[in-house]
Parts: C-alpha cells; sequence; structure tokens
C-alpha cells in the first residue's frame, strides 16, 4: 500500500496546532485524529500533538486582523481594480512568499470577507498590492476603496499555489510561466521566488479578459523574456500554447507554473499527458473557493475517490493531483 503524500500549509508554523488538530481532524498528525500511535503524514520538524498538549489542547491563536491604509487605487474601466496599502512590516515579511493571499473585508459582516491573492510585497516600503477581478456583489463594494481610508484585512494565508514545494526545488533551471486574466497577479511572488533561485524564466501573458497588462510595471524591475500570446481557444488550449510549450520543453524547461483559471491548468496537464512528458514538474494557481481559510467551513472542499475530502485553504498538492480522482457530484 502506497500512502498518498498529505502535506498542509500552516503545518510547524505560529499557526499550528490550528482549529482542525483542537477538533480531532489534523491533515498530519495522527494524534490529533484520536489515534493511538505517532504516524505523522509530512513531518515538518515540530509535534504537533506536542504543541497541542502545551497549550491545553486548544488552537493557538488563529490570524489577526488588520486597518491598514490604502496608499493608491487604479481603477481599470470598473473591471479591474489595483490597491496598495500600508501595512505591518510583519505581516509584509509574511506574505513575500508564492501563494500568500489575505480576506478583504468589504462588510461589517466578517463573512463577507473575500480571499484575495497578493501580487507584491514591498518589504522595503511596507507597501502591499493585490489586484481585485470585479466579479460579484463582494468584489463590486472595492470599488469604493479610495486613498488614504483604511481597509480592513485578515491574514497571512499561504496556500494560493499549489505544487510550492516543486517551486522550491527549482534551482539553476530553466522554467515556463503561464500566466491568463487576474492569474497574472500570484504569478508575480512566484516569478519573484524562481529568480531568486537563479532560473532562467520565460513568461508567457494572457491578458483575457482585461484590456491591459497589469503586471506590467513589477515585470520591468525582472530580467526575464514575456510575450503576450492567446492561451485559450474556445476553452480550449490554444495551438499557439502548444507550440510554446513544445518549444520550451525542447530548449530544456523542466518546470511549468500556471496562473489562470483551472480550466489553463486542466489543459496544460492533458497536453502534456497527450507529449508524454509526465516528468514537467508544475504549480498552479488554488482557484478553489475560500471562506474562513482554517478548514473548517467546508467552502474549500473537495471529493475525491475513495471517500477522501480534502480541504484546500490547508492542503497541499501537487496540481496533477487536484483532478486525479476528483468527484463532482
Amino acid at each position: 500500500m502506497v500512502k498518498e503524500a498529505i502535506d498542509c500549509i500552516d503545518a510547524g508554523t505560529e499557526y499550528c496546532p490550528c482549529k482542525l488538530a483542537e477538533y480531532g481532524q489534523c491533515l498530519i498528525c495522527s494524534q490529533c485524529q484520536g489515534q493511538v500511535f505517532c504516524d505523522c503524514l509530512n513531518w515538518k520538524g515540530v509535534c504537533i500533538y506536542q504543541e497541542l498538549h502545551n497549550n491545553g489542547y486548544k488552537a493557538k491563536e488563529g490570524r489577526k486582523t488588520f486597518d491598514c491604509n490604502v496608499e493608491e487605487v487604479i481603477n481599470n474601466n470598473n473591471n479591474l481594480i489595483i490597491i496598495k496599502f500600508k501595512a505591518p512590516h510583519k505581516l509584509v515579511l509574511d506574505l513575500v512568499k508564492p501563494g500568500s493571499y489575505i480576506f478583504i473585508r468589504t462588510d461589517d459582516n466578517h463573512y463577507f470577507d473575500i480571499p484575495i491573492s497578493i501580487m507584491n510585497s514591498d518589504i522595503e516600503n511596507d507597501i502591499i498590492s493585490i489586484a481585485v477581478e470585479i466579479r460579484g456583489i463582494k468584489t463590486a463594494k472595492l470599488l469604493n476603496t479610495k486613498a488614504n481610508e483604511n481597509i480592513v484585512i485578515r491574514g497571512p494565508y499561504w496556500n494560493g499555489v499549489f505544487g510550492i514545494k516543486n517551486i522550491l526545488a527549482q534551482n539553476n533551471t530553466k522554467a515556463l510561466i503561464l500566466a491568463r486574466g487576474i492569474g497574472l497577479a500570484p504569478m508575480m511572488p512566484v516569478i519573484r521566488k524562481l529568480l531568486s533561485q537563479n532560473n532562467e524564466l520565460q513568461a508567457v501573458l494572457d491578458k483575457d479578459p482585461f484590456n491591459v497588462n497589469f503586471a506590467t510595471e513589477l515585470l520591468e524591475k525582472y530580467k526575464i523574456k514575456t510575450s503576450e500570446n492567446s492561451l485559450l481557444d474556445k476553452g480550449q488550449l490554444s495551438d499557439h500554447a502548444k507550440v510554446i510549450i513544445k518549444d520550451a520543453l525542447e530548449d530544456g524547461v523542466t518546470f511549468i507554473h500556471i496562473a489562470g483559471a483551472d480550466i489553463l491548468t486542466y489543459s496544460v496537464i492533458n497536453y502534456l499527458n497527450e507529449i508524454n512528458r509526465n516528468d514537467v514538474v508544475l504549480s498552479c494557481c488554488n482557484n478553489f473557493k475560500m471562506c474562513c481559510g482554517e478548514g473548517i467551513c467546508g467552502a474549500c472542499t473537495s471529493r475525491f475517490s475513495g471517500h477522501r475530502v480534502k480541504r484546500f485553504c490547508k492542503e497541499q498538492a501537487d496540481p496533477r493531483n487536484i483532478f486525479e480522482g476528483r468527484r463532482f457530484i
């Protein structure tokens, strides 16, 4: 029997053990799941059960809420808004890593908080930048955001990208970035991390459905090869995208980061299967719905074969595994 590799993004951090451990549903620790033996699925160097015991069998204090001053607001035709705000230095440091996101409060009712990925975390000036696509009732309220006013956020959270261990494993190699739409925002911390590990990057950007590439200002700070092309055609991976991927692989690319909707990730995975390149390492955006960010509410859960339920606001996964064995009913 092969045990599935399971990883919790919060394991071993200052927020561990969390409410899941308190309620006997820890993703990692067998003893926190009510079993009598120690059999951690993915040990992070910290005994979660001991931490729970030392804390009186209660979860540690969760994420805090911050009132932050808005420095700048850029509105693009009321369908995209970029907000830059000043935040506490520790929070800015915590939000540098790939996959970082926060919840933004648009109403007095905290159940209406919106999960938004970090586009840039400037540790020199303590400025956080986010890009929000205006899609519904909650995001539309952000159009009222103005400079020099306060914005209420909750964080930090880190599971906005799947395949983080694959990103961290890339050193002195070649990587391809495929980004589409609002995926250009969470793409930036990934690019920053890959460059810091001395990787050679090529980024292919599809700005659809927007009329501007809102990541241009940040991309100009990095020396990477970029181009703008259509990645999807009528819900399928475009022929041009297939040529780009194939040429990149022939050029020695061994890692692809996909920043976009699930249909883009799914299409790229299928294409790699078609050309027998399952050896290519992947990472992608986490597009699951989120509400509490702590694995309790169930908004992020998905059912898989074998009666498995995964909480994707907490659980890290390889991009290929989030589609394999997934049940849609």
